[in-house]
C-alpha cells in the first residue's frame, strides 16, 4: 500500500486555515505523490475542509465517541464525522489517553465505531519517557496493541500510529535505529495478533518535520507518518508528502 501521510491539527485552526487545505490539495492533485494524504482538522472545520479538498485529499476527525448517538454533550460520533464527509478518524492519541484517561478498551471501542461508520481508524500507541528509560517500551506497545486493536482489524480499515510520547511536540526524535527497532517489534506483534493484520500500515509520529521526514520514511516497516505541528502549514507539510513519494 502507499504510505499514509496524516496531519493532526489538534486544537488548532480557524476558517483562514482552510487556505492551507486548499494549497495542499492543489499540490497533491498536480504532483500526484506516491502517498495517501489525510488532514484531520478540528471538528468545527471538518465539513468545510471536505468541501475545500473536493476529493483531492482525504479529511478525517481527531476523535469519536463509541456510541452512534445519545445524551453525550460535547461528544461527536463516528457517524457524524462520516456525515460531514470524513473518511478517517484518529483514536487513542496519547493526549486523549493522558488528559482524558482513555483506556485500551475504550480505544478499541472507538476503533470499532469508526469501522461501523465506514471510517479508517488510526489507532495510536506509544510509550512515555519514563517507560522508555525503564526499558518498558516494547512491553507497553505490545500491551496497547493487544488491548486497543479489535478483532477484525486489517489494512483496509486500520492504521497504527506509533508515537513516542516523549517526542511529541518536543523537537526530540528517536534515532533511526530506535524507530526501526520499535516498528519491527510492532509488526511482529500485529503478526501474532492475526494474519489479516500483517499488512496494516504503521505510521511514525513524534516531531516529524521536513528535515527528518525522508530518513524516517525510508526506515523499514514505516508505512507513513502522523504529523502534528508540521501539518499546520502547507509549506511544512508538502515536503513531508514529497519525502513519502521517495520511499
Amino acid at each position: 500500500m502507499k504510505p499514509l501521510i496524516a496531519g493532526n491539527w489538534k486544537m488548532n485552526g480557524l476558517t483562514p486555515a482552510l487556505a492551507d487545505v486548499e494549497t495542499v490539495a492543489e499540490i497533491v492533485s498536480t504532483s500526484l505523490p506516491n502517498a495517501d494524504v489525510l488532514i484531520c482538522p478540528p471538528a468545527t472545520l471538518v465539513h468545510r475542509a471536505v468541501q475545500t479538498a473536493a476529493g483531492r485529499i482525504a479529511i478525517g476527525g481527531q476523535d469519536c465517541r463509541p456510541e452512534p448517538s445519545g445524551a453525550f454533550t460535547g461528544d461527536i460520533s463516528a457517524e457524524m464525522l462520516r456525515d460531514a464527509g470524513a473518511t478517517a478518524v484518529i483514536v487513542g492519541h496519547s493526549e486523549r489517553r493522558q488528559y482524558h484517561g482513555e483506556t485500551n478498551a475504550l480505544v478499541a471501542a472507538k476503533a470499532r465505531a469508526a469501522w461501523r461508520a465506514g471510517l479508517l481508524s488510526i489507532i495510536c500507541i506509544g510509550e512515555t519517557g519514563d517507560e522508555r528509560t525503564r526499558g518498558q517500551h516494547l512491553e507497553v506497545c505490545k500491551d496497547q496493541l493487544a488491548g486497543s486493536v479489535p478483532e477484525g482489524a486489517n489494512a483496509d480499515n486500520t492504521a497504527i500510529a506509533y508515537e513516542p510520547v516523549w517526542a511529541i511536540g518536543t523537537g526530540k526524535t528517536p534515532t533511526i535505529a530506535e524507530i526501526g527497532a520499535i516498528h519491527a517489534h510492532i509488526r511482529q506483534c500485529l503478526t501474532r495478533l492475526g494474519t489479516a493484520r500483517t499488512a496494516i500500515r504503521i505510521l511514525y509520529g513524534g516531531s516529524v518535520k521536513p528535515s527528518n521526514a525522508r530518513e524516517i520514511l525510508a526506515t523499514p516497516e514505516v508505512g507513513g507518518a502522523l504529523v502534528g505541528g508540521a501539518s499546520l502549514t502547507a509549506a511544512d507539510f508538502h515536503p513531508i508528502i514529497a519525502a513519502a513519494s521517495a520511499k
